[in-house]
């Protein structure tokens, strides 16, 4: 670093510090005479602290201008009353923290928002409650900020009048942590977002995705779980993914993934959890990703993994009384299955090492028939499909040849 730039940096420190000894608190009470927050804020300078005492202040349309702290005492409720959006924020350094935010209204041309940060830096909205909004919390074109511990609830019935519970659209170097959304659109929405960390938040009973996001690339997502969810998770069109110890759980429906992973490339996927999913993955187009202890237990489809999907890898995962281990579209593969535990390998171990002396063939005969005639899923467990998946895995003819696990694991992956 450069001696100016350290000089630059020094001296900016300073200001600041020396802007926020000046600080003042303000206090907004139903029964004083500052009773509102619109006039809260048009009294503030810039860096001070607004204190919202308990009560319920209908207001919308709230506008920040200016770096500020607003900061709920009791959890004070503010009401958008179906018509507005309430916080709308232009600057900087805005940390918002301990309020109620409900009844922002619908509104399909501005998108209205609880809270809306726009074109800024450093914002930050911590420990509040949403109930009932279009949009929870949306962040347009805004970097470095942070949104953690809220509980985001919304009552929506139908994906067209539902906004989403948080919001990103071009951003960058946002943390979504330790949040709690339920019944939006998509529980978090991002979209051309760079360096995002998503953890330890839980989306539930969403509309249509626990999480949904597209052309966001080297965004990091850890530790949550989503389930319930109307169509699972979404993820499309991004670089450099990393999923790890997540929980995808109890997503169903004809059209219901755990998973869904469409044009994604050189990305990780490791140590998650599919439990009673439709699908535990659906993978479309995607490439030179590695999918890595992994836990598929209980869905319908461990993994969908169609053709147009190329150099991935799989490794170490456990697959647990799927009804179906892997389905594909194609006789061709292009993949890589090695050192997997299959709990329905029949195989033998003469040498004792840990590892099946004959390869795993996890495509069955039955599943591509199902593909191509979903009644036939009525012959699941029938004496007949055991033995026309028998004879495929001898003589394969319609399963691919060379999707196999030469080295499956005896014992499951810790």
């Amino acid at each position: 670093m450069s001696l100016i730039l350290k000089i630059f940096i020094t001296s900016l420190l300073i200001t600041l510090l020396l802007t926020n000894s000046h600080a003042k608190k303000i206090f907004v009470d139903k029964k004083s005479d500052i009773s509102t927050i619109k006039s809260a804020i048009a009294l503030a300078k810039p860096f001070d602290e607004i204190i919202i005492g308990e009560g319920i202040y209908a207001e919308g349309n709230i506008i920040i201008e200016k770096p500020l702290r607003i900061i709920g005492k009791n959890y004070p409720t503010i009401d958008g009353e179906g018509h507005h959006e309430i916080f709308t924020v232009h600057s900087d350094n805005v940390f918002i923290a301990g309020i109620v935010f409900k009844n922002a209204g619908v509104d399909y041309l501005k998108e209205n928002a609880a809270v809306r940060f726009e074109n800024v830096k450093n914002g930050e909205v911590a420990d509040c409650k949403f109930y009932g909004n279009f949009f929870g919390i949306y962040l347009a074109k805004s970097n470095r900020c942070k949104i953690k511990n809220n509980h985001i609830e919304s009552y929506g019935e139908k994906e067209a009048s539902s906004g989403n519970g948080i919001h990103m659209w071009n951003c960058r170097e946002i943390d979504v942590a330790n949040n709690r959304i339920t019944g939006h659109r998509d529980g978090i929405y991002l979209e051309f977002v760079k360096q995002a960390n998503i953890t330890d938040n839980y989306s539930a009973n969403n509309l249509r995705y626990g999480l949904h996001f597209m052309f966001s690339d080297s965004c990091h997502y850890y530790s949550n779980q989503f389930e319930y969810n109307s169509a699972g998770v979404a993820v499309m069109y991004s670089h450099y993914v990393e999923m790890t110890k997540n929980k995808f759980m109890n997503n169903w429906g004809p059209a219901s993934y755990g998973l869904l992973l469409k044009d994604i490339t050189d990305s990780k996927i490791t140590l998650n959890q599919f439990i009673e999913n439709t699908s535990g993955i659906y993978i479309e187009g995607c490439n030179r990703s590695e999918f890595q202890n992994n836990l598929f237990e209980k869905n319908g489809w461990a993994i969908k993994l169609m053709a147009n999907s190329s150099d991935n890898v799989f490794t170490e995962n456990n697959f647990l009384s799927n009804t179906f281990d892997v389905s594909t579209n194609s006789r061709q593969n292009f993949n890589t299955f090695a050192s997997n535990y299959w709990n329905k390998y029949q195989g033998y171990d003469l040498d004792k090492n840990g590892i099946g002396d004959i390869p795993y063939r996890p495509v069955k005969l039955y599943s591509i028939m199902v593909e191509q005639n979903k009644p036939t899923m009525i012959l699941l467990n029938s004496l007949f499909i055991e033995l026309l998946n028998i004879a495929e895995s001898v003589f394969p003819s319609l399963t691919p040849e060379t999707l196999l696990d030469k080295t499956p694991l005896l014992m499951r992956v810790n």
